[in-house]
């Protein structure tokens, strides 16, 4: 298959997942309708239901009380350090009672209510259901899934990813980017035929999802050659004085053409990988691909919402498969080369929803036709 109609073997839509979305809450409250249905239709006395409801509404609250306790009898050595010695504070982080005590408390009396002479004693309740909650603990049931896990880090913003999404923008992306068009003129105005497609004039950066990273581009693909470096920019960067940011270019060669542009891996998927290698940080490979692919998206929402940066990137995420393919790296840059030269103009022109560049409007060509068979000048000054 020639490169002309090569196609990355996985879209970014397919390989980056998206944020979760409201799916399982809106499965609580249609399970919640089917439940409450179903009793409905058996039949029940209103008063049973009613107390056997509230006392599992009241044993779960229990629940989360002995759970509290049993993290507060650690939290109390930690006082000075993680609760600035404040034992309230050590208290509320312990004890969601904002919701959780005066549920307790509206169950606890309406229980009581509804309680029967006939029934057990409610010391027994209440014992039976601090019981099951301590060995619902003892033998690690409480734990969240994995789902559940991955949920609330991204929610919370604090996963390893997000950390390092906006290191590498703040600290990097946020200083150069801006710089880099006027670092590509500078570069087109004395070689004019190395950058001869401005759509191509952003800094293209390779996200592979394997984070396995070459320093040297040369080497993971004989047709990704070094061309020169742009223009370096010099800033005082945290004590640092003339600290030094630059890119370079680089030719990619194609079956009849030579492509240039700037490239450069995503560099901290470099430690993402070192971590997955390292014992001590518990990463595993699995991890490892979670955090590369959130990572991307994070980075992705976090440039797009930049304003500095807008137009001055391009993110190339790929999948590294088990075998070596050829050319492989250089295949999938070309790719995003040819569809930033021919796809860019759709951006600029979104007040013209049904235009296309294949297309074009009859409207827009202005055709002189001349009455007569014989040639005529192209001057119109000659008619």
């Amino acid at each position: 298959m020639s490169q002309e109609l090569w196609r990355p073997s996985h879209p970014t839509a397919l390989l980056i997942p998206k944020a979760r979305g409201g799916r399982a809450q809106r499965a609580v409250y249609l399970l919640l309708a089917l439940c409450a249905a179903t009793l409905y239709l058996a039949g029940e006395p209103l008063v049973p239901v009613a107390r056997s409801l509230t006392f599992h509404i009241m044993a779960l609250q229990i629940g989360m009380l002995v759970k509290g306790i049993c993290y507060l009898a650690e939290e109390i050595f930690h006082l000075q350090s993680r609760h600035r010695g404040n034992f309230w504070r050590a208290l509320s982080a312990c004890f969601p009672l904002r919701w959780h005590g005066p549920v307790l408390l509206i169950c606890g009396s309406a229980y009581v209510a509804l309680l029967d002479g006939a029934g057990q004693p409610l010391g027994l309740h209440l014992g039976l259901a601090s019981l099951c909650q301590l060995l619902h603990l003892a033998l690690g049931l409480h734990k969240p899934s994995a789902v559940e896990m991955s949920e609330m880090s991204e929610r919370s913003k604090q996963n390893v990813a997000h950390g390092l999404a906006w290191s590498y923008y703040i600290g990097y992306l946020k200083i150069v980017l801006p710089r880099l068009k006027k670092s590509m003129e500078e570069v087109s105005r004395t070689n004019p035929n190395v950058l001869a497609h401005p759509e191509t004039w952003k800094l293209h950066i390779l996200v592979p999802l394997s984070c396995e990273i070459y320093d040297d581009l040369e080497k993971a693909d004989s047709n990704i050659q070094y061309l020169r470096d742009l223009t370096e920019t010099t800033l005082a960067r945290a004590g640092t004085r003339k600290r030094v940011y630059k890119h370079s270019l680089y030719t990619i060669r194609d079956d009849d053409k030579l492509w240039h542009c700037a490239v450069e891996y995503a560099t901290p998927l470099q430690s993402l990988y070192a971590m997955s290698q390292d014992e001590c940080a518990a990463f595993s490979r699995e991890d490892r691909l979670e955090q590369a692919k959130l990572f991307y998206r994070t980075l992705e929402e976090i440039l797009k919402g930049s304003k500095e940066c807008a137009g001055t990137y391009r993110l190339i995420a790929y999948e590294d498969s088990g075998e070596a393919k050829t050319h492989f790296l250089s295949r999938e840059i070309l790719w995003h080369l040819r569809q930033q030269c021919h796809e860019e103009y759709a951006v600029y022109e979104g007040n013209h929803p049904h235009a296309s560049f294949t297309t074009i409007n009859s409207t827009e060509l202005n055709l002189q036709i001349s009455e007569s068979d014989l040639p005529q000048p192209l001057r119109s000054d000659c008619f």
